[in-house]
Order: C-alpha cells, then structure tokens, then sequence
C-alpha cells in the first residue's frame, strides 16, 4: 500500500453516534491531566452503517497516526471510502481551501494566502508528538545540542562537527573535522514551521524566516516530505536535519537531545512531548503552542496537529461522515497514537475538540 494515500472502506450510522461526556474542564496549565491516564468518551458502537466517500489530504507529519488510525477505524466501519494524501501541510491547505477534499491535515495555523479563508474552518487538534533534530555521524551517539546551537547550524554560521559550540554543549564528545549537511524540507510544510517557530522562541542567534517555507542557505539540501529528510540524513555520513519522531524512527536515526527552557538536555519522547503539552495555553480556536515549554522533563521541539474543517457542511452525507470519523479520532482512536510515537490530546483538550465537533453544521 501507497504509505501516503491510505483507502479505506468505513460504515455507520451517525444517527447512533454518542459522546459520553467528560467531566474535566479548562484547557492548558500546570493541572490539565493527559489523556495517557483517562480512559477516552467511545465514539458509540454504532458505526457500521455510514457510507459514502471522503477526500483528505495535508499534513506528513502526523501521517502515521492517521494510516493507523484509518486502518483501525475500517475494521469497525468498512464501507465507508476515506483517502487521506500526505502532501504536506501547504497543499493540503491549499486543496481544502479549493474545495478539493473534505478536511485537511495541518501542523500550522492558516495564514492570509494559504488558501482557505477566514471563516471557512474549524481547527480541530488531534495528537501532538515531537520534532527531532535527527543526524547521521559516525562514531557519536549521544548528542546534545542548544538551541542557539541548532540555529546557528541550520542556518550555516557552523559548518564543521568539531566547531567550539558543538564542543560547549558536548564536552565529553570525540567530534570529528567533518563538514555538516543541513537537510531541510523542500515542500510547503508545517514541520519547517513548527521548528522555525521554536528557533525564534528559544534562540536569539536565529535569523532566518520562520513559516510553512523558508529561504534556507544555498548550500542545504532539500527533501520532500518528512521521509525525504529522513532520506537525506540516513544517506549522508555528517547530515543533520529536522524529522517527525515517528518516520525518524522507522529511518533509524540518531537524534540529539534538546536543551530546554529549563536548561535541560532532553531527548524527543513521548513522555517529553506530555510534559511539553501540560503547560500550553488553549486558544478560543483551539489553536496552541507547546514549543519550547517550560518545565525540566519538557521537550522543546513538541508541535501540535490539526484537522481543517468546514463550519457547515451542505452535502449532509459528507457532513455527517466527517463529523462521524472525528468524534472517533478522539475517543476510541486515541489509543492507538502512542504505538506509532504521537502522545494522546490531554483530557481536557480533548473535551474542548470533541465540542469544536459538534459545532459543525450538516445542511440538508
């Protein structure tokens, strides 16, 4: 099967869908408890009778939690046809925006040009898990790097292994005269902003853009997708670059450890990435940012994911399949994040999505 383009057949009846209320409330802050230690509302067992046909395309990152997630979902409800393309968070965008498909996947907030306009979505999270600074150098398997460090390498002000700042935060590292490859993604991507958008929170030395695109140095190598990166890195003896944790994983990368805001050097995890989510504030749109978040077991580079979608649906049998299949995502199929590296939404949050669900309007 396409790893990109996943098809499944799903069927149920949305009239039977039923959300058992969560009794938590608020969103964000030192209290909120993860959704890793509550049992999630059930998306009702009334799912074998939706059909129709549903069209989704975006986001890479969380790519293989929604293969998973759809793959699971089918076994409950399989006729019902969802095809979910990872395109990148820029396309998938860009084709919700056009009416092309019937929600998006995206890792950044919608901005003037990306293509649906103000008013036309709902941001709806699903999972969150963290960016890796993965590398390839032969010889050191315990990086750990700063993130002034991290800037003043992804935009060439070092371009050696062995450079002084490397050796500050790795004073007990052999590293070798070598020269770095930057591998940075080449498509429109919410990774490249999530990790931009760190860079300007946490390090004063970084000077370039942040955003779905960047104007990375000449002298960088692109890749398509998260998996073109990760490409990139695993060929190349000297290569660092910026990755998903699940296709990081399913490379075999190494990653560095990240110094946080509390100064601590910690390695992208899941455990990490919960951390980092207990202390985000939840915006009105649900919209939050968990990058570079304090607390010493946090890891910094944690980015949130979204679900695009429509405020009112006119064809009511897409509505009510949309609606369906995400009232799942964020009950039942929350379990099944933390097998392919994503941390579950926290409870809370998770109240608040499953609200922005039903605010959505089915017309006919």
């Amino acid at each position: 099967m396409n790893r990109n383009v996943l098809s499944r057949r799903v069927l149920a009846s949305i009239a039977g869908v039923t959300i058992a209320a969560l009794a938590l409330a608020g969103c964000g802050g030192n209290g909120d408890e993860t959704g890793a230690g509550n049992t999630p509302a059930s998306a009702g067992s009334d799912l074998s009778k939706l059909s129709g046909e549903l069209k989704a395309s975006g986001a890479s990152f969380p790519n293989a939690y929604y293969q998973k997630a759809l793959d699971e979902f089918a076994k409950v409800a399989p006729n019902l046809n969802i095809t979910y393309n990872s395109t990148g968070s820029g396309t998938g965008k860009k084709e919700f925006g056009s009416g092309l498909t019937d929600f998006a996947g995206s890792d950044s907030l919608v901005k003037a040009g990306d293509g649906p306009a103000d008013g036309s979505f709902l941001y709806v999270p699903t999972v969150a898990a963290p960016i890796t600074v993965a590398y390839h150098l032969s010889g050191v398997a315990d990086l750990q790097l700063s993130a002034d460090t991290v800037a003043k390498i992804f935009q060439r002000d070092i371009k050696k292994w062995n450079d002084q700042a490397i050796k500050t935060d790795n004073p007990n590292a052999n590293l070798p005269d070598k020269n770095i490859v930057v591998a940075h993604r080449s498509d429109g991507s919410g990774t490249t902003n999530n990790f931009t958008k760190y860079l300007t929170k946490a390090a004063p030395a970084w000077k370039l853009s942040t955003g779905d695109t960047v104007a990375w140095p000449a002298d960088t190598q692109g890749g398509d997708k998260n998996t073109g990166v990760a490409q990139i890195i695993k060929q190349s003896d000297g290569a660092i670059g910026y990755v998903d944790l699940a296709d990081a994983t399913a490379s075999g990368l190494v990653f560095a450890a990240i110094k946080n805001k509390d100064g601590k050097y910690v390695k992208p995890s899941l455990a990490g990435t919960t951390a980092a989510l207990a202390g985000a504030t939840v915006k009105d749109d649900l919209s939050y940012d968990p990058l570079d978040a304090t607390g010493a077991a946090s890891y910094p580079i944690t980015a949130p994911t979204y679900i695009l979608v429509k405020p009112t649906y006119t064809d009511a049998t897409k509505g009510k399949n949309v609606k369906a299949f995400l009232k799942w995502l964020l009950t039942d199929g929350q379990q099944f994040a933390e097998s392919v590296s994503f941390a579950k939404l926290p409870a809370a949050l998770q109240t608040k999505a499953l609200a922005q669900i039903d605010k959505v309007q089915v017309q006919g």
